[in-house]
């Protein structure tokens, strides 16, 4: 082990100087992060997970039992000291995780790595993220119980810190040069903002509208249609919707306003979203209700996720944690179990904003003038004086873009209404569902639940299953928040919120299954209005196919489509394309590799080259037939991949197939050849290169430190199949996070998986030591134990007692 961290030691050197230099910021003092008395090599030692220890203000000793996966078991004699103790182990194993996510969160990273960081920050305070924390805490404020255990998840998380030594502090600390700060529970209500905004879905509308001006409403909706021909939405498309007696809200009778804007925020990633579902005993091999999760999000270490039981007289739970808040917030107990996927419903909107004058100290609404509000964001930067920031609120939300940032008239700014910045208790939500013991007990959890939008599976060993589509969404007249709306208007605000008993749900369906894949909640039936902003298309389809098909289920099937990695995105273009391809213009090199295509099965497997093939094909033609959207000096948004194969097949001629930049008169067919003519070209020099193009090569999935300039600290190259639009999503650096599969026998049998390990130090051999088997679609058996009595598995004892 020495002599690894040696050799970390020695790559560090050479990747701090060309990070820091290019990317983080100034750098760091290289002797003290080598020094032998407090560098790195301080972090080269074993878990300390034995002993006694002594906590400020614990009631009564609490247990922590450790199993070989180094996952801890934390029993308690109650809920403040079971938080207390959450708060104090997940900070040892993540501090810094913990910390660093908050600060990026809360717009204060140039505190860390300097002016560089300077516009991500400014991006973070015109959201409104520290805003919307602010006004979550408001709420958890009139609810003691909720701040009594979220105050001593912060003392417990300041237990740690304050014991430790500069010797001690983690090594992203050493590398960067600062010092981790006292915990707060403000800190919590950052992280849950950065959950909140990194699930918020699709957020197009100014985009949108300049697709509008641009092309105008005709071929807008050609482009962008509320729903696709073949969709498979959440809740079956025979649901009756008759019990729905609540008013719609009505269309105004006002043009939308068309406006430009050069340049947007940047967007959550693309490919956020997850697969869930859970089958009826009448399904299932066991007679028993089974449920898997599977969220789709960033690949890096330390995870997203830290895996742990809690148990205490009022619960006994287990799942994945997000490190920096309390509870479990995917898992399971004794009575019931829980996932969640991102539900992607639009709740956020744009609204032009007309200023009085360049003062921006009032706007025009409803034919007056009425006042703004001025938030001062004070960002400070290392080595720099502070910068303020004045960000203007209306009625509406912050004003994120105006003549300050991103837009140029000083009379004019664009606004957002985002439902993140309700205040509501994400801390009660979960706090319920952890200690649910039925239907009833999930549907009171969730019902009061605000932002991100998320589908809520259940199962329980009553026997019950359901699905919930979550969220406090606004009550839209047809088109409202699809484009930029006139902020001077009062029928363009939100005029109310669909009442939370008619969110899209189902109870026990007649098919015996239920699942979501962040695909279309509902059909034209449902009588509120969704439209489609980028819903999935595919894996679902694959998930619901499957789980129809098999009259029984076991949990070997739940792992095999877990990960499966069949592409049906390929299946229902590739032989189109190929049917269509001008062979007679290709090389006998280009023929060759077209026939290997043509053998393909569909299923992206590590070894295959077909889905290098297909990958290189697709990245190539996507782009030309929307070549038209990149000749403007403003942000557009091209139209959905499942409407683009749609053209291609059936509107060859369309002239959007024509390419801008030449005097001929293209059609699908010629961009086919000249697009897989690229492709050939491109995956023969990654050959010259590399020496081959199998899937796993040519994709590269990678699971990448937080810092992103840590090759050292990183794992790369990984053999995963998959992509974005398989099933088992695993794409370059984004994809399944934690594989759960939960079967409600009594107790509860599990296994899980993510891609990663429990501990975020990369001495640990728990640093990484899940991504092996993760890759390869292995699981571990989850211990869930009972009672602290049951030392089967168990590695190590560590005791927490009262200082």
């Amino acid at each position: 082990m020495k002599l690894l961290k040696f050799m970390v030691s020695l790559l560090l050197t050479v990747v701090v100087f060309y990070a820091f230099n290019t990317k983080l910021g100034p750098i760091p003092p290289i002797g003290k992060f080598l020094s032998p008395s407090q560098g790195i090599w301080q972090n080269d030692k074993d878990e300390s997970i034995t002993g006694n220890i002594e906590i400020e203000g614990l009631s009564e000793d609490v247990t922590i039992k450790y199993d070989e996966q180094l996952i801890p078991h934390i029993f308690a004699k109650n809920d403040i000291d079971l938080y207390k103790a959450q708060g104090y182990i997940t900070a040892k194993h993540r501090l810094w995780q913990m910390e660093f996510q908050t600060f990026a969160a809360a717009g204060r990273l140039s505190e860390i790595i300097g002016e560089k960081a300077l516009n991500y920050d400014r991006t973070q305070r015109r959201k409104g993220m520290v805003y919307g924390a602010e006004k979550s805490l408001e709420v958890v404020k009139t609810d003691e119980e909720s701040l009594a255990y979220l105050q001593a998840y912060s003392d417990g998380v300041n237990a740690f810190i304050n014991e430790l030594d500069p010797k001690d502090y983690p090594v992203e600390y050493k590398l960067l040069d600062y010092k981790p700060e006292a915990w707060s529970i403000e800190k919590t209500m950052h992280l849950l903002m950065y959950m909140t905004d990194m699930l918020c879905g699709g957020d197009s509308d100014l985009e949108y509208t300049n697709v509008l001006r641009k092309l105008g409403q005709e071929r807008f909706d050609l482009l962008f249609p509320d729903f696709f021909d073949i969709n498979d939405p959440i809740i079956p498309k025979e649901t009756d919707w008759s019990f729905v007696d609540t008013e719609m809200s009505e269309i105004p009778q006002s043009e939308l306003p068309l406006d430009s804007i050069a340049e947007t925020m940047e967007k959550p990633h693309p490919n956020n979203g997850s697969n869930n579902w859970a089958i009826s005993g009448s399904k299932s091999y066991s007679g028993n209700p089974m449920l898997a999760s599977d969220p789709h999000l960033g690949l890096n270490l330390p995870s997203i996720w830290f895996v742990m039981q809690l148990s205490s007289p009022t619960q006994n739970t287990y799942g994945a944690t997000l490190p920096g808040a309390l509870g479990i917030i995917i898992g399971f107990n004794n009575h019931i179990s829980w996932a969640v996927t991102n539900a992607t419903r639009d709740v956020k909107d744009w609204y032009k904003i007309e200023f009085k004058d360049a003062t921006r100290q009032a706007y025009k609404y409803n034919n007056q003038w009425k006042d703004t509000e001025v938030r001062i964001e004070e960002i400070k930067i290392r080595n720099k004086e502070t910068f303020l920031d004045s960000v203007i609120y209306t009625h509406h939300g912050p004003v994120s873009y105006d003549h300050t940032f991103k837009s140029a008239n000083e009379k004019k700014g664009y606004a957002m209404k985002w439902a993140g910045h309700i205040g509501h208790n994400f801390t009660r939500l979960f706090y319920k569902l952890n200690n649910g013991e039925n239907y009833d007990d999930y549907l009171n959890a969730i019902s009061s639940h605000v932002a991100p939008a998320q589908n809520f599976a259940f199962a329980s060993n009553d026997g019950d299953i359901a699905i919930w589509v979550q969220g406090q969404f606004p009550n839209k007249w047809k088109n409202q928040g699809k484009f930029l709306m006139d902020g001077s208007n009062p029928k363009h605000d939100w005029q109310g919120f669909i009442p939370q008993e008619f969110n899209a749900h189902i109870k026990n369906p007649d098919r015996g299954f239920v699942s979501s894949a962040n695909q279309h909640p509902v059909d034209a039936s449902y009588p509120f209005y969704v439209f489609n902003d980028g819903y999935e298309i595919y894996r679902n389809r694959v998930i619901n196919d499957f789980l129809e098909s098999k009259e029984k289920i076991s949990i070997q099937d739940f792992k095999d489509l877990q990960n499966n990695n069949f592409n049906l995105k390929a299946s229902e273009l590739l032989p189109h394309m190929i049917e269509h391809l001008n062979t007679s213009q290709l090389t006998p090199e280009e023929l060759e590799i077209l026939n290997t295509i043509k053998s393909w099965n569909f299923y992206s497997e590590t070894d295959q080259i077909a889905p290098s093939i297909w990958d290189a094909w697709w990245t190539k033609l996507y782009p030309l037939v929307w070549d038209e959207f990149n000749v403007d000096s403003v942000a557009l948004e091209t139209p959905f991949t499942y409407q683009t194969i749609n053209m291609l097949k059936n509107n060859p001629n369309d002239s959007f197939m024509d390419i801008v930049e030449t005097p001929e008169k293209e059609t699908a067919n010629d961009l086919f050849l000249i697009t897989f003519k690229e492709a050939v070209k491109e995956l023969t020099d990654w050959k010259a290169e590399y020496g081959n193009y199998n899937w796993q090569g040519y994709k590269g999935t990678f699971v990448g430190h937080l810092l992103q300039a840590l090759p050292a600290f990183s794992r790369l190259d990984l053999p995963i199949g998959g992509d974005r639009n398989t099933v088992n999503a695993a794409d370059v650096n984004h994809g399944p996070s934690w594989r759960m599969i939960v079967e409600m026998s009594s107790p509860p049998k599990a296994i899980g998986i993510y891609p990663g390990g429990q501990s975020g130090n990369p001495g640990s051999k728990y640093y990484d030591n899940f991504i092996d088997k993760w890759a390869i679609g292995e699981y571990f058996d989850i211990l869930f134990m009972q009672n602290q009595n049951n030392n089967n598995g168990i590695i190590a004892t560590q005791t927490l007692k009262s200082k």
